[in-house]
């Protein structure tokens, strides 16, 4: 292999890296997004949907049946930092993920982790 193919292999390999980088920059939301799974889950977090969807700073959003009256329901935002298996992030699998969005800096659940002082 000559010299030039080897700097054309390295420039090519730092320009791939570079736009991973920058792709994986640019996907990173500033608020929080809503994730709503395959399986009825939803989950809150900053969301990054490249190279894969990964959630940090997660909540997941339950709805529970009030115990004084059954026609009310309940609803909570538990971190996920808090359930047993404390994960620093959660990684999910796009075939699972039936729509995300970003959460307008308005709504209830924003308002709701902007009083815990995330």
């Amino acid at each position: 292999m000559s010299k030039n193919q080897v700097v054309i292999i390295v420039v090519i390999l730092l320009v791939v890296v570079g736009v991973g980088f920058w792709a994986k920059k640019m996907n990173k939301e500033d608020g929080y997004s809503v994730v709503y799974m395959t399986t009825g889950e939803v989950y809150i977090g900053k969301l990054s949907s490249f190279p894969d969807f990964e959630l940090t700073d997660a909540y997941i959003f339950q709805v529970t049946k009030d115990v004084t009256d059954e026609t009310k329901a309940n609803f909570q935002l538990q971190p996920i930092k808090e359930a047993l298996w404390a994960p620093k992030s959660m990684h999910l699998v796009k075939d699972n993920v039936v729509f995300y969005g970003p959460l307008m800096s308005n709504s209830k659940i924003a308002e709701t982790i902007a009083g815990q002082g995330k």
